[in-house]
């Protein structure tokens, strides 16, 4: 496996690609600039790696090492010398079904050597707690994570071997002669007393335990309640089914004062479990280090990938110590090991021993190529 990394900049435009550009068969792209947006972006990247998938998204924060950037375009390019990759790709409409589209994907990916999907996803149009449910359908190992648009929440993009637009799902699968693994944590902690989700609708909570979402949320944040929706990123929120299931974290986007409602950023389910959380920055470094002993490779200094997909909340919380989080990551893989990936909306990954995909908030989610 050859990996190199070039950005590009409006001052500069692009840096230097790699001598094995030509032959290229994977480039990786995120960006938090509306250069990605445009058709002469990929025609650009098309023109410097000819066989190359284009694959990428935009961003909350491009990553590449342990750097993250804003207002500009990362590309990351691969040469894989014993497997291949394969993409597939379908845009949804606001409200369409996320769980067949998934399973359309897992379908258009089917091979008896496939080894791992990785997905990215419009971050705004697409449910992705339903797409999750339909990647599953296929039993293959998926992650990935939801486009970002920085902390606007405006509009996400997905660049598919075409120029990068909204609505759109890219399933990229890896197949052959590769190992791939994944790591996903937290580091936060619940608090306060188990409550029930008496009212939902999708990822909209209007009653816990009977009481107006909102009213009691603010009962918990204290003075923090006036810095809301800002400040509810501090404090997601833990759900689960039952309590033999695991919990998911779900990040709280948006308030109603009229309806007295939260609107996180995935599904609640009514009758589903919920506690309040919070974190530390040194349990988020932490758990970005036990992510990556979960993904790391087993061989000592494997040349690698890893594909790093974090959530816009944590970045948000850990403000300018974010980067630390990812040098914990470089120095558990080590330094044979690139890394790449993005700021998101929602991560997809599963939990360590289970093999189904969950949507996720709040977790730092890793996965490893090696050859």
């Amino acid at each position: 496996m050859k990996i190199e990394q070039i950005n590009w900049s409006i001052s500069s435009g692009w840096s230097q690609p790699p001598e094995f550009s030509a032959v290229a068969n994977l480039v990786l792209v995120f960006a938090d600039d509306i250069f990605f947006q445009s058709e002469i972006c990929h025609a650009e990247l098309r023109s410097l790696f000819p066989l190359a998938i284009i694959v990428g998204c935009s961003s909350s924060g491009s990553i590449k090492g342990v750097q993250i950037s804003d207002g500009d375009v990362v590309a990351t390019i691969v040469k894989l010398e014993h497997s291949r990759v394969q993409l597939a790709s379908v845009d949804v409409l606001p409200g369409a079904n996320a769980r067949e589209s998934g399973m359309r994907l897992m379908a258009d990916l089917a091979a008896p050597d496939l080894r791992h999907v990785f997905v990215l996803s419009d971050g705004l149009q697409v449910n992705g707690s339903e797409l999750a449910l339909g990647l599953n359908q296929a039993g293959i190992p998926v992650t990935g994570g939801l486009a970002g648009d920085g902390t606007r929440f405006g509009k996400t993009w997905v660049m598919a071997n075409a120029p990068a637009r909204g609505g759109c799902i890219a399933a990229l699968g890896f197949y052959g002669d590769i190992t791939v693994r994944s790591g996903c944590l937290a580091g936060w902690e619940e608090f306060g007393a188990e409550r029930v989700v008496t009212k939902s609708a999708g990822n909209v909570v209007f009653e816990i335990d009977g009481q107006h979402a909102l009213e009691l949320y603010k009962k918990y944040l204290g003075d923090q309640a006036n810095e809301l929706p800002a400040s509810g990123l501090r404090f997601p929120l833990s759900i689960q089914a039952n309590k033999s299931d695991k919990a998911v974290i779900r990040t709280l986007l948006a308030v109603d004062e009229a309806a007295q409602s939260l609107t996180f950023a995935g599904d609640v389910p009514q009758g589903y479990l919920c506690k309040l959380m919070r974190t530390n920055l040194d349990n988020l470094i932490d758990s970005a280090g036990l992510a990556a002993e979960a993904a790391r490779s087993a061989t000592s200094g494997a040349t690698g990938l890893c594909l790093v997909v974090s959530c816009v909340g944590r970045r948000l919380v850990m403000g300018q110590l974010t980067e630390e989080e990812l040098e914990i990551v470089q120095e558990k893989l080590g330094s044979s090991t690139s890394i790449t990936g993005f700021y998101s909306y929602g991560e997809l990954a599963p939990f360590s021993d289970i093999v189904q995909c969950q949507l996720h908030n709040q977790t730092m989610t890793l996965t490893t190529l090696y050859e």
